[in-house]
C-alpha cells in the first residue's frame, strides 16, 4: 500500500516587536483612591436607603432606583478598579 507523503512543518516565526508600542506605565494615585470611594458610596447610598429612605426627601422620591444607583457607583468602582497597575 503506497504510503502518503508527509507535510512539512513550518518553523514558527516570532512576531517583531511593534515599535509604537509603549510599556505599560504605571497607573496614577487617582485609580485606587476614585476605585475605592465609589465602591464605598455605592455601599453607603444603599445602606442609607434601607436605613432611612423614607426619611429623606431626595432619596424617597427615587424609590426603588435607589438600588440602580448605587450597584451604578459599585460597578464605576470595579471599572475604575481594571486601570490599576
Amino acid at each position: 500500500m503506497p504510503e502518503s507523503r508527509r507535510r512539512k512543518k513550518r518553523t514558527p516565526t516570532p512576531r517583531p516587536a511593534r515599535p509604537d508600542a509603549a510599556p505599560d506605565a504605571p497607573s496614577g494615585r487617582w485609580v485606587p483612591i476614585t476605585g475605592s470611594a465609589l465602591l464605598i458610596i455605592g455601599l453607603l447610598w444603599i445602606v442609607v436607603y434601607y436605613v432611612a429612605g423614607a426619611d429623606i426627601p431626595g432619596v424617597a422620591t427615587l424609590g426603588n432606583w435607589n438600588l440602580v444607583v448605587g450597584m451604578g457607583l459599585i460597578v464605576a468602582g470595579f471599572l475604575v478598579f481594571t486601570r490599576w497597575r
